[in-house]
């Protein structure tokens, strides 16, 4: 296994594993597989490209890109001290084998690293999903608050949890 920040080169994998990811826990985002199944070669790589503010993390099985993650500082004058965690997943053969508790720990570490004046990391879990919450709260995060109804599909709403890890 290795870990190392996606690039334009990954976005096959990438894409491959996020339009998993769109099927088989299509409640735990707020995009689509219809929509993202669209997407041509540049919109992926524009999106997985990383710059000074975000990046995409991934772990891979040989070639195979089998968990992500992404991460993206905040910009605005007064917010520059957070940062949030987007599109974690790990692929399902690949779960339960402390790969995600990995991938995270090695993002905290580089966003540490390369942010040092950040402050803390944000994320949304949704509230069902009792795997994802007790790895966050595993790695220090802590919930703040639940935000009601945050994701709909047809007529179903998903409350997430939203959870902090305080840097400083």
């Amino acid at each position: 296994m290795e870990i190392k920040i996606i690039d334009k080169s990954d976005w096959v994998s990438y894409q491959k594993l996020r339009l998993t990811a769109l099927k088989v826990a299509h409640e735990a985002f707020g995009s689509t597989y219809e929509r993202e199944v669209q997407f041509i070669e540049k919109q992926i790589i524009e999106r997985i490209s990383p710059n000074s503010n975000k990046f995409f993390m991934g772990i891979f099985d040989g070639k195979e890109l089998v968990g992500m993650v992404s991460f993206h500082k905040e910009i605005g004058e007064k917010e520059r001290h957070k940062g949030d965690i987007y599109g974690m997943f790990i692929h399902e053969n690949y779960q339960g084998k402390g790969l995600g508790k990995l991938l995270l720990s090695t993002l905290i570490n580089k966003v540490k690293k390369d942010y040092p004046d950040l402050e803390q990391i944000r994320l949304s879990v949704v509230s069902n999903n009792t795997s994802g919450r007790k790895l966050y709260s595993n790695l220090g995060f802590e919930k703040y608050g639940v935000e009601i109804n945050a994701l709909k599909e047809g007529d179903e709403y998903f409350d997430e949890d939203l959870m902090v890890l305080f840097l400083k």
